[in-house]
């Protein structure tokens, strides 16, 4: 999977660089910021700015990943992302837990960093 993971500001930024962020990536995907916050990360965003694509069970692992981040006592935001990516994060009422920004600087913004 292509995926890169940087700090900056004290946040750790996950950057995605599949175009379809989908099932058979998510292990990886998942694992990569369950590491970060086993390692003590309070504050995540996921940069999905590349995806223009993902399937249920994304939705899935992105609330998973929410949830894993509130129970120790962190943040989640997510960035850059496009209009359909949107679309499902809204359908499936996601949105309302996970919050969105248009880009990365907003997102380490919203930290107050």
């Amino acid at each position: 999977m292509n995926l890169t993971t940087d700090r900056a500001q004290g946040i750790a930024i996950v950057r995605i660089g599949e175009t379809r962020l989908m099932y058979p990536l998510l292990a990886d995907f998942s694992g990569a910021v369950s590491s970060l916050l086993a390692g003590g990360e309070k504050k995540v965003v996921i940069d999905l700015s590349k995806v223009t694509y993902v399937d249920s069970a994304t939705i899935g692992c992105l609330m998973d990943l929410y949830r894993q981040t509130s129970a120790a006592g962190g943040e989640l935001r997510l960035a850059g992302v496009n209009k359909r990516v949107e679309t499902m994060l809204t359908m499936t009422g996601a949105h309302n837990f996970l919050e969105v920004h248009a880009d990365q600087a907003s997102a380490l913004k919203s930290f107050g960093a």
